[in-house]
C-alpha cells in the first residue's frame, strides 16, 4: 500500500514538474467570421437551388408565353382585302402607326400549297413568303397615319429579296414591315422587309406597293 501511494505521489509530481509546452512563434491569429452569417448564406442558396427546381418542375407548355395580339384576324380581314386562301396574315402582334408592323403566320400542314410543295417535304414557297410580308406591309400602307384609303393596294416592285432557311409545316413565321419612305401623291410605299422563325432571318428583301387609289 506505501508503495503504491509512493508511485501515485511521484507520479502526479512529475506531472507538476513538466514544463508547459511553450506557444509557437510566427502564427499570426486572423478574426473569425462570424457563425451568424453562414446559416444566412445557405439560407440564400437554399432559395436560389427551390427557384431552379421550381423553374425545372415547370411544364413545358406553361413556359412560353404566347404572342400579344394588336389586331386579330378580324381587325386584318378590316384592313385588307385578300380573304381564303390568299390571306397570309394572322395576328398583328406590335405596331406603330405611320412606321412599321410586325405579324405572324402560323404554317400548317393544312395550308392548300403543301400537296404540291413538297409532297415528301413540305416547305413554304419563297413566293408565298413574299406575298405574305407585303400584306403586312399593305397594313401599314392603307392605314390612315401613312395617308392610305383602306382600299386595295398593289405590288410594284421587290428588290434584293434573300431566302436564307427554309420554312416547314410547324413554323410560326414571324414578320416585320418598315416604312422607309412614302410619296403620297402617287401613292407609293417604299418599305424594308424581314421575316423570322425562332428568331433567324429566313426571308428579307425590299419591298414597293402602291394604292390602288394613287
Amino acid at each position: 500500500m506505501e508503495t503504491a501511494a509512493a508511485v501515485s505521489v511521484s507520479r502526479s509530481a512529475c506531472r507538476t514538474a513538466l514544463p508547459s509546452p511553450a506557444p509557437r512563434q510566427g502564427r499570426v491569429a486572423f478574426p473569425r467570421r462570424p457563425l451568424s452569417a453562414a446559416p444566412s448564406h445557405r439560407l440564400v442558396a437554399r432559395r436560389a437551388a427551390a427557384d431552379d427546381n421550381a423553374e425545372e418542375e415547370l411544364p413545358i407548355e406553361k413556359r412560353f408565353a404566347a404572342f400579344p395580339t394588336v389586331m386579330d384576324i378580324n381587325q386584318i380581314r378590316e384592313i385588307l382585302p385578300h380573304r381564303f386562301p390568299f390571306l397570309l396574315v394572322d395576328r398583328v402582334i406590335e405596331y406603330k402607326a405611320g412606321e412599321y408592323a410586325v405579324a405572324i403566320k402560323n404554317v400548317t400542314i393544312n395550308d392548300n400549297f403543301f400537296p404540291g410543295h413538297f409532297p415528301e417535304r413540305p416547305i413554304m414557297p419563297g413566293v408565298l413568303m413574299v406575298e405574305a410580308m407585303a400584306q403586312v406591309g399593305g397594313i401599314v400602307m392603307l392605314q390612315p397615319e401613312v395617308g392610305g384609303s383602306q382600299d386595295n393596294f398593289f405590288f410594284a416592285g421587290v428588290d434584293k429579296v434573300r431566302f436564307r432557311k427554309p420554312v416547314i409545316a410547324g413554323d410560326t413565321l414571324v414578320m416585320r414591315m418598315t416604312l422607309t419612305k412614302y410619296q403620297k401623291r402617287f401613292g407609293l410605299a417604299k418599305m424594308e422587309g424581314k421575316a423570322y422563325v425562332g428568331g433567324d432571318v429566313v426571308c428579307e428583301g425590299e419591298f414597293l406597293l402602291i394604292s390602288a387609289t394613287g
